[in-house]
C-alpha cells in the first residue's frame, strides 16, 4: 500500500508542475484539479496503510508470562 501512496504523490507533483506550466495553457485548471485528486488519493492510501498496519500489529499474539 505504501507503493500506491508514493505513486499518487509523484503523480500529484507532476500534475502541479503541468498546472503551473505556461505551455499548458487552457488545460492548467484541469491539471490543477488532477493534482488535488492525486494528493487526496495519496493521503487516503497512507491512512489506509497505517490503519492496516495497526490491525496487523494488534492481531499478533502477545507474549504470555511463564
Amino acid at each position: 500500500m505504501i507503493h500506491d501512496s508514493d505513486y499518487f504523490r509523484r503523480r500529484a507533483a507532476e500534475a502541479r508542475a503541468a498546472a503551473s506550466s505556461k505551455d499548458y495553457g487552457e488545460h492548467a485548471e484541469a491539471a490543477g484539479d488532477l493534482a488535488l485528486a492525486y494528493a487526496a488519493l495519496a493521503r487516503r492510501k497512507a491512512v489506509i496503510a497505517k490503519t492496516e498496519e495497526k490491525i496487523v500489529i494488534a492481531s499478533l499474539p502477545q507474549d504470555q508470562p511463564a
